[in-house]
């Protein structure tokens, strides 16, 4: 755990809010960074792991038309996953990742292009990361910067929350 999961941690519970992630790229590891917190449970709900396409279309009804004309690995794509994800299970917000973590590119893009989505009251919005190292230190930059954003969401909602 670090000070940026229990800052996040401690305005989700301030506000009396909860979040849930839906995660592609990064294959559960915002989960688990969500879930290191001490008192996690008061604010994540749950999350759910969508490598495949076709899980993104029925488990977080991403509309076939967002992935035909903007693909997977597009900020679309990040913010139907974001906005499935808090449909599914009820939480003030979803915070989703998908893109290319390597070594291959994917859609004609690029290892280390990242896109997050977050989701929430009267709120759907994505980030766009280029990330550069391996495999891995891709995946853990994603969770690192979706953190980040989440946290700078929540911060400019404190009013919204509280």
């Amino acid at each position: 755990m670090t000070d940026l999961e229990k800052r996040v941690h401690l305005l989700l519970r301030a506000g009396g809010a909860t979040v849930a992630t839906a995660e592609s790229l990064t294959g559960g590891r915002l989960a688990v960074a969500l879930t290191d917190t001490p008192g996690a449970s008061e604010t994540f709900l749950g999350g759910v792991v969508t490598y495949a396409t076709e899980l993104k279309a029925s488990l977080l009804s991403v509309d076939d038309q967002v992935i035909d004309q903007h693909g997977v690995v597009s900020p679309e794509c990040a913010k139907a996953m974001a906005s499935g994800v808090r449909a599914l299970t009820g939480a003030t917000f979803g915070v989703a990742t998908t893109g290319v973590a390597g070594p291959t590119e994917q859609e004609g893009k690029p290892p280390g292009t990242v896109f997050v989505g977050i989701a929430g009251p009267g709120l759907v919005e994505a980030v766009a990361l280029e990330l550069s190292g391996k495999r891995q230190q891709v995946q853990d930059r994603a969770v690192r910067e979706a953190l980040e954003a989440f946290e700078s969401v929540l911060r400019r909602e404190e009013t919204t929350l509280g």
